[in-house]
């Protein structure tokens, strides 16, 4: 139970934030690897690289203001974190020993979730099946300007053939 439940954290996690719509949800999750960052200053397990660790993060977390992989990648930092305080005995809370290890059980869980891009639990569902010819579809604004002949874009004049 102690290994399953901080798995099951992780999984909860994502299943919440999933329910945020994006880019919402992207930044929402840069404020809160933003606040694991700050997480272990009240202990001060690390002395002054609990403040060097923040201040990393910080950078981490502006990062991923506009990018889900700086956020997996705030996920993954805080894992390690978690181990050097686990290993040293300084846990995340001072009552619950072993709450470090749980924190970096759970991390990756949730790193992976946002090295995917963070993904709605819909979406999530559907690159489990089978793509649909609906699914497969590009919509318009997804294909190049360059790619499209000149009558298919919107905005952009038809060259008529003067030599007639």
């Amino acid at each position: 139970m102690q290994y399953l439940m901080p798995v099951v954290i992780g999984i909860l996690y994502v299943s919440l934030m999933s329910l945020i719509r994006e880019p919402h949800r992207r930044r929402f999750n840069a404020i809160m690897i933003a606040g694991a960052g700050a997480a272990y200053l009240s202990g001060g397990g690390m002395g002054g690289w609990e403040f060097a660790f923040t201040a990393l993060l910080a950078y981490v977390a502006y990062r991923g203001l506009d990018s889900w992989t700086f956020i997996g990648i705030g996920w993954l930092l805080h894992t390690a974190w978690d181990v050097v305080h686990h290993l040293k005995g300084s846990p995340l809370i001072p009552f619950a020993h072993d709450s470090s290890l749980g924190c970096a059980i759970c991390d990756p869980v949730i790193a992976l979730w946002c090295l995917r891009g963070g993904p709605s639990l819909r979406e999530l569902l559907r690159r489990g099946r089978p793509a649909t010819p609906k699914d497969q579809a590009i919509p318009h604004e997804a294909v190049p300007r360059e790619a499209l002949p000149d009558q298919a874009v919107p905005g952009r004049a038809i060259p008529r053939d003067t030599t007639a």
